[in-house]
């Protein structure tokens, strides 16, 4: 087997053992991390297109300070994922070990994860409407419907309805 065939072969056994192992949380997580590189993006044509309109402005546009300052901000949604991972993982193997009947779902994980998912793509659409692109005020508040109800769901325990 060539080399780069061994490596296909390796990252597509971790990646089926990752999906395994966090179920619907693993799909999700790659949506919040596609629509964090494409809110980074949108930031920074969002940024260029403003700072050509406003030349003499310095508040207006993108720089080196903002872009660190956005990347870090995206650093800390994964810290606070991996954190609610976390607890979900503790409540459950703890309620296992202490004879509790426990879902084996994670709860926090997901619900933190979508909510992020949710503040991202509102984030992108904003930065479309900032380089001037139409955008349906009804997707918008589509989105903060979703994550207003995200919030909602938190704050009742978790339960579905």
């Amino acid at each position: 087997m060539k080399h780069i065939e061994m490596i296909q072969v390796f990252l597509s056994g971790v990646l089926a053992y990752i999906s395994a192992r966090l179920g619907i949380l693993f799909p999700v997580l790659l949506l919040l991390m596609g629509m964090m590189a494409a809110d980074y993006i949108t930031g920074m044509m969002a940024g260029k297109l403003e700072a050509a309109a406003h030349p003499d402005d310095p508040s207006y546009g993108w720089n080196s300070r903002k872009g660190a300052m956005g990347i870090i901000k995206k650093v800390g949604y994964l810290c606070v994922i991996a954190v609610a991972m976390t607890a979900d993982y503790v409540i459950l193997n703890a309620a296992s070990a202490l004879g509790f009947a426990a879902p084996r779902t994670a709860v926090f994980g997901l619900m933190v994860t979508v909510w992020y998912l949710l503040n991202e793509m509102l984030s992108v659409i904003e930065n479309a409407g900032r380089m001037g692109a139409p955008v349906p005020k009804w997707l918008a508040d589509s989105i903060a419907i979703l994550k207003h109800k995200v919030e909602e769901n938190e704050q009742k325990g978790g339960t579905a309805k």
